[in-house]
């Protein structure tokens, strides 16, 4: 479900069918042309309208009245304002299935891929699909589960440590002991821990790792101590996973009449070259753990290089690990498309 962001004025109402079919007209157009949209570019163009010019003039007028178009420089023509690419896409807009062909793009190079490789290509093939700045964040592995928790003796002084999770990753590491215990002791320390966190996301051992433990230090006292020592580097998120998104597409950008100037797009090429503002971005996002699509238009992107911009976000899951992806472009994006597409990639690499 997508939130109305844009502020609504208390002397605004409910807009007519009349008002939201001319609307609608109006962003579809200037979507296709990129040109301010006239009323007798309407009456001539769309047969959805048996409506006069002057008609659908009077309506227009109502309709900038209300912010949902504006008149720019000295131009005939109106364009959408945020307010009105907010109501467009909240409630005016159809969206439809993916067609085929691009459903076949995206499923024929993702499936065969190994995950990492599926990830780094999705960035690529969002980008040429959307003709848009595609962004793919990689997996939050501290949603990550865990699923055993192995302690092996090496040597008489040296323990191995090994922690099975979710997506096949294997942690291990090699500690220094001078504990003296049998292989029997140390299967039923891993019993133990693994009655406690098996199953558990990485995030919620982190978290509570310590009052788990609790109930087993009597019985394993230096076992779990050389354990919880131990978490920090299996569980340390910089080793886990070191990048953080695939960004693809800023090219595409390029092809777009309002970013042909140098000026325009230095606010893209500041955020591909900072990974933390795109991260920020994504996490706008409310609710990364269902296959529902948000959109942000211009001002609600909180970031004033992106005022020109829109940004489309979905998400996916990789056996419990949860990750963004986004389509950053014009206001005047096709967003019926970039919905089906960033929903169809997200359903891809889920079932990948």
């Amino acid at each position: 479900m997508m939130t109305e962001h844009y502020h609504r004025n208390p002397h605004d109402r409910e807009l007519n069918d009349r008002e939201k079919s001319i609307l609608r007209s109006i962003v579809q157009s200037y979507i296709l042309t990129a040109t301010p949209v006239g009323s007798r570019f309407l009456s001539k163009t769309s047969e959805e309208f048996t409506l006069s010019s002057a008609t659908i003039r009077n309506v227009m007028a109502d309709l900038e009245e209300m912010q949902f178009i504006s008149h720019p420089h000295i131009s005939a023509g109106r364009v959408p304002t945020d307010k009105g690419y907010r109501c467009y896409v909240d409630t005016l807009m159809d969206v439809q299935a993916l067609p085929e062909q691009d459903r076949h793009v995206v499923k024929e190079q993702l499936t065969a891929l190994s995950q990492e490789q599926a990830l780094k290509d999705a960035s690529k093939i969002l980008g040429a699909l959307s003709h848009c700045l595609a962004i793919v964040e990689l997996p939050q592995m501290s949603d990550i589960i865990i699923k055993r928790v192995h302690l092996l003796p090496l040597s008489s002084d040296r323990l191995l440590i090994a922690m099975e999770l979710e997506s096949n990753i294997v942690r291990t590491v090699t500690l220094e002991t001078d504990l003296s215990v049998d292989s029997s002791a140390l299967d039923q320390t891993a019993e133990f821990i693994n009655s406690r966190i098996s199953g558990k996301s990485i995030r919620f051992v982190r978290e509570h790792l310590v009052e788990m433990m609790m109930e087993g230090v009597k019985g394993h006292h230096n076992l779990l101590r050389l354990f919880i020592d131990s978490v920090d580097t299996l569980l340390n998120p910089h080793a886990l996973n070191d990048e953080k998104v695939h960004i693809a597409g800023a090219q595409h950008l390029l092809e777009y009449p309002e970013f042909d100037s140098p000026n325009q797009l230095r606010g893209v090429i500041e955020l591909v070259e900072n990974e933390d503002v795109i991260i920020h971005l994504l996490d706008q996002r409310e609710e990364k753990i269902d296959n529902s699509v948000q959109i942000v238009i211009g001002n609600e992107m909180k970031e004033q290089r992106l005022i020109e911009y829109s940004m489309v976000m979905g998400s996916y899951s990789m056996k419990g690990a949860y990750g963004s992806i986004g389509l950053i472009g014009p206001k005047r994006m096709n967003y019926a498309k970039m919905v089906s597409l960033v929903k169809y990639m997200g359903q891809v690499l889920s079932n990948g």
